[in-house]
């Protein structure tokens, strides 16, 4: 520590060092699939310690922007945004309270944009197969089976879109965990038979092709589950 009893700047280093290995990537410096110099070239290069390098290299491995290959080294990675928005699940996972209902707010703006471009992009195969998803959902009692049909209907949707990035974000934002605490609250307050009228909805707006009915339905029916959460926590 120095005289003002200030913690050591190593996290600051570190963090100095992610973004200027990104700001590499970013340049072109380094391209997706290109292997990092070595650890020791890195940090002569960045003017730091090996060990803030290695530090940084952690963590933009965690974050899906690097990945170690045994043997091999380190390399950038394909940076597709799936891969890059996976810590999205992780937030929607183990948020609780008000953050849920944010999180919700946030899906359903998402997700009714995602929505009205699928109506307007859907191909016959893929309206197929939300429809598929659909059918199964409405076939079964079985929680599990319900929840796993949801989770397709939604994803099938997002892909319909065109946009990779939306898609990966709303794939974070209704994660499995979530869903399934959603749909047990769902079976204990009765609304499994509503929720299935709104997935019904929003497959026939895509089927007329109709992007604002779309948007609609879409909307409310992310828009039910935020009322039924704001009830659960008495807001």
């Amino acid at each position: 520590m120095d005289g003002t009893g200030a913690a050591p700047q190593k996290g600051t280093v570190t963090q100095r060092a992610i973004e200027q290995i990104k700001q590499m990537i970013a340049e072109g410096t380094l391209e997706p699939g290109q292997r990092l110099p070595a650890e020791r070239d890195l940090a002569a290069r960045l003017g730091i310690s090996r060990s803030s390098v290695r530090e940084a290299i952690r963590a933009l491995t965690v974050l899906g922007v690097l990945e170690a290959r045994h043997g091999s080294g380190v390399y950038v990675t394909r940076l597709q945004a799936g891969d890059l928005l996976e810590t999205f699940g992780v937030v929607a996972d183990l948020s609780r309270g008000e953050r849920l209902v944010e999180l919700l707010e946030v899906r359903r703006i998402l997700e009714s944009t995602a929505t009205a471009l699928a109506a307007a992009r859907i191909t016959p195969d893929r309206l197929a197969e939300v429809e598929e998803h659909l059918t199964a959902m409405n076939a079964t009692d079985d929680p599990d089976r319900i929840l796993a049909h949801d989770l397709a209907f939604h994803r099938a949707i997002a892909e319909a879109a065109g946009n990779e990035t939306m898609a990966a974000i709303l794939e974070g934002l209704s994660s499995r965990t979530f869903r399934a605490r959603v749909w047990r609250g769902y079976q204990e307050a009765g609304a499994i038979a509503r929720t299935r009228r709104e997935h019904a909805a929003i497959h026939r707006a895509l089927a007329a092709r109709d992007p604002e009915a779309a948007r609609t339905a879409a909307a409310a029916h992310v828009r039910e589950v935020e009322e039924w959460l704001r009830g659960r926590l008495g807001q």
